[in-house]
Parts: structure tokens; C-alpha cells; sequence
């Protein structure tokens, strides 16, 4: 069977290059191509000493000499729909780890899968651990009436809350068929974060961090705690090798990697 080609999107960023990494050592794909906004050659030098890939800030001449069937984005913001606009019109299936997405932009993603049968794969989070600790964090939801989030990042992250913190509070008041309960005390001061289906969330960011969350659930006479700490962006690889293997047997949006392992 042919690997499957494919292009890291942001391929500078510290998590871009993990993705050059993994993919130099994944025996069913292959790396045909590099974009990044600080490119500054023509050809990106793999780590493995394997050789060399077309390299550019430019998507679009890229696409047009690498013919990939996947993109795999870790770039920012502001430059994914653009990117997902390209790739639509060329038949390219997308994998997207950015997060701080519009629900408008999110709906026109789906749109664009849909009308060009590509498939999509967009996840707040790639670390299997971290998937684990939202979807124990939807099963407990249904017993107790009040949750906090506190999620903690390295102080370069450039949105706040994160999109694993509002995905988990947002998947909770779902399994539950309601929001949460918020504490009245102070309810309406800066310091209690920002509240989403009832639920507290709180962003900190500070250098020496990475990226951590712990859902915190209350009940009389008692708390559950349930928390995923990322050790190194090692750990979000088995997730997107596992998006990129999925997403070409798909058409249209799947959002999370949750429902790419049942959960």
C-alpha cells in the first residue's frame, strides 16, 4: 500500500517539528512537504538525514508541487482558514491541532468538507491521556452538580481559556443535560474565571509550564479531582498519527479524537 503523503503545516513550531519527527519514522506515510511562516529556504533538511522536502511560506505552491493527501496543522489562529480554503480546492484531507476557532469558522470548515469530499480532523487536544481525562470527566458529570477548571499552560499560549478547557466544560454540561451549578460567593468577580455552562474556568499561564488540566467536581462532603498533565509534546504524536490514518477514510468534519477511538 502507498504511504500516505503529507504535508506539516507550521512546521517550525515546537510542535510542527515533533510532527516532522514522527512522520520521518512512520513506515505507512510519508513527508512530501514543509510551511511556515518564518521559512527562510526552499527545501526543509529532515531530522533523520533522509534528504530533503519542499519548504515555503507560500501553501499554495506547495500544494502545487507535493500533490499531498493530507495536511497537518499546527500553525495559528489566523491562518488555518485560509489554509482549509487551498486544501478544499485541491481534494486535500486536513488534521488541525489549532485551536481559538470561531464557532462561524468552525461552521464553515464543515461546509467546505462537505461540498469538496475531503475529510477533516480537528481536535482541541492530541494526547490520548488528555481525551481519557475529558471523556471520565463527561461520566462524572452526571453525579455531581458543581465543577471547576483549572487549566494551566506555558505563558506563550496565545488563547485563554484553552480550547481543551472549553471543550471539556461545554462536553459535561452535555453528558449531563444541564449546566452546572455555580457557587453564588463572588460569583460575578474577575477572580472566579471565566464561567462557561456554569462551570469556573481558570487560565494560568506561566514559563516553566506545559500543559495541564484538573476538573475539579463537588458534592457534599466530598470532591473528585481528575487531572492530565503533558510531560513533552512527544506525547500528542500517537494522537495525530492516529488522526492522519482516519481522516482519509472520512469525508466531512469529526471533531475530537474521541470519536475516532469510540468513546
Amino acid at each position: 500500500m502507498e504511504p500516505i503523503k503529507v504535508i506539516v503545516h507550521g512546521a517550525l513550531g515546537k510542535v510542527g517539528r515533533e510532527v516532522v519527527n514522527a512522520l520521518c519514522t512512520a513506515p505507512d506515510m510519508q513527508i512530501v512537504g514543509a510551511v511556515d511562516v518564518k521559512a527562510a529556504e526552499d527545501y526543509l533538511n529532515l531530522p533523520d538525514g533522509s534528504g530533503q522536502v519542499p519548504f515555503s511560506r507560500d501553501l499554495d505552491a506547495v500544494l502545487g508541487s507535493c500533490q499531498p493527501d493530507v495536511i497537518v496543522d499546527f500553525s495559528i489562529a489566523k491562518a488555518v482558514m485560509p489554509m482549509v480554503r487551498a486544501a478544499a480546492k485541491r481534494g486535500v484531507s486536513l488534521v488541525i491541532g489549532t485551536t481559538g476557532l470561531s464557532a462561524d469558522e468552525r461552521a464553515e470548515m464543515a461546509k467546505l468538507a462537505e461540498d469538496s469530499k475531503i475529510g477533516i480532523v480537528m481536535a482541541p487536544n492530541f494526547a490520548l491521556g488528555a481525551v481519557l481525562m475529558m471523556h471520565l470527566s463527561k461520566i462524572a458529570a452526571k453525579y455531581m452538580d458543581y465543577a471547576e477548571i483549572i487549566e494551566l499552560h506555558h505563558h506563550l499560549k496565545a488563547d485563554a481559556p484553552s480550547g481543551t478547557a472549553l471543550t471539556t466544560a461545554r462536553a459535561m454540561a452535555e453528558a449531563r443535560g444541564r449546566p452546572f451549578s455555580r457557587a453564588e460567593g463572588a460569583k460575578d468577580s474577575k477572580s472566579r474565571g471565566e464561567e462557561v455552562e456554569g462551570v469556573s474556568v481558570h487560565a494560568v499561564r506561566l514559563p516553566g509550564l506545559m500543559a495541564h488540566q484538573e476538573v475539579v467536581l463537588g458534592a457534599p462532603g466530598q470532591t473528585l479531582s481528575i487531572r492530565h498533565d503533558t510531560i513533552n509534546r512527544e506525547c500528542y504524536m500517537p494522537g495525530v498519527m492516529l488522526a492522519i490514518k482516519e481522516v482519509v477514510k472520512r469525508r466531512g468534519l469529526t471533531y475530537g479524537l474521541d470519536a475516532l477511538l469510540n468513546l
